[in-house]
């Protein structure tokens, strides 16, 4: 007799990242070819947007009246994991931190699903959807819905709507030059996300950290008065750094050594677990970086890893946290 494919036994051995052509943030459009097709549609004139498309931020906030700001977002992306329940964690983790990331409280969410109804089993989409509402009632967040469809590939995430003070705003271009830069996770992850889907592998490092919400990372960043931030995703450290100098009128050096990395992650590297994404990201930057005597091409795709649900980038000193470096009069970033 066949088993049956709906037990929860059986769902536990179905490999999720098997289903997808790529594996959480590692599977976004390559930022350069994001920016040329959103090219000229920012500059809007509308004075509530305090926060808009101009930079590629990660949340929009509009002013709703004084002292307060309404913060949006939203982020959905292919399994980087092969366990369903964690697959909704991670990604509601990844949604609920464009708004810690701007230094906002998170309100309510709304799942994005697509899903292959006649390949995988209505009941997989249903751990899916208990671990996304498991994170998001850990940050105090009402999930109230949402939308789906029959897609070819497993697809899941939130949409975020979250609030904030307007002068309390945590902005990719509010850097100054001469501080130091804070990095609030380990790197790496996305390294073992692709290894997971070649090997079938798993990482809990990697799961511990990409579930862990940035909550606490972005209160302790407003309560030592930083302005500047973003959060570390599917460009990498090196691109999201790159796109909040830019935003800033300012350069970056990066201490690699000083770069903390995950339980794994120079083990992966070392073993060719590269990405596309990834070196994707590294080409886009490559232009802007300077790398010193003793940088490695590894040393470089290692920072450029594509990230999901990553930690906070944080320019000034956030107690608790490592200094990976400091921002720079200039332009460019310099790898030493």
């Amino acid at each position: 007799m066949e088993p049956n494919p709906t037990t929860r036994d059986d769902i536990h051995q179905i490999r999720l990242t098997q289903y997808g052509h790529g594996g959480g943030c590692a599977c976004k459009i390559p930022p350069g070819e994001l920016e040329e097709a959103v090219r000229g549609l920012g500059g809007q004139t509308n004075p509530g947007v305090i926060v808009g498309l101009d930079d590629g931020d990660d949340a929009a906030a509009v002013l709703l009246r004084d002292g307060l700001a309404v913060l949006s977002t939203a982020d959905f992306f292919t399994p980087m994991v092969d366990d369903a329940y964690d697959w909704g964690r991670i990604a509601a983790a990844n949604a609920l931190s464009d708004i810690y990331a701007m230094g906002g409280t998170p309100v309510v969410s709304i799942n994005h699903v697509g899903w292959p109804r006649g390949v995988l089993p209505m009941e997989v989409l249903t751990e899916v959807l208990r671990g996304g509402l498991d994170v998001a009632r850990l940050a105090g967040t009402p999930v109230i819905g949402g939308h789906t469809i029959d897609n070819p590939e497993p697809i899941y995430g939130m949409a975020v709507t979250g609030t904030a003070h307007p002068d309390r705003l945590l902005r990719n271009d509010a850097a100054q030059p001469g501080l130091p830069i804070t990095l609030t996770k380990p790197i790496g992850v996305g390294l073992l996300n692709n290894r997971v889907k070649q090997t079938g592998e798993p990482s809990p490092a990697a799961i511990e950290s990409m579930t862990s919400l940035n909550r606490e990372a972005a209160a302790a960043a407003l309560a030592a008065g930083r302005t500047a931030a973003t959060d570390v995703t599917g460009f990498g450290l090196l691109g999201h750094l790159h796109k909040m100098a830019r935003a800033s009128g300012v350069g970056a050096v990066i201490d690699r050594a000083a770069v903390p990395l995950i339980e794994g992650a120079a083990e992966a590297l070392r073993d060719g677990y590269v990405s596309g994404g990834t070196r994707r990201n590294l080409d886009w930057v490559r232009p802007h970086l300077t790398a010193g005597a003793g940088i490695t091409e590894d040393d470089l795709l290692l920072l450029a890893d594509a990230q999901t649900s990553g930690g906070l980038l944080v320019v000034g000193e956030v107690p608790g946290y490592p200094v990976i470096g400091e921002t720079v009069s200039g332009s460019g970033i310099a790898v030493r």
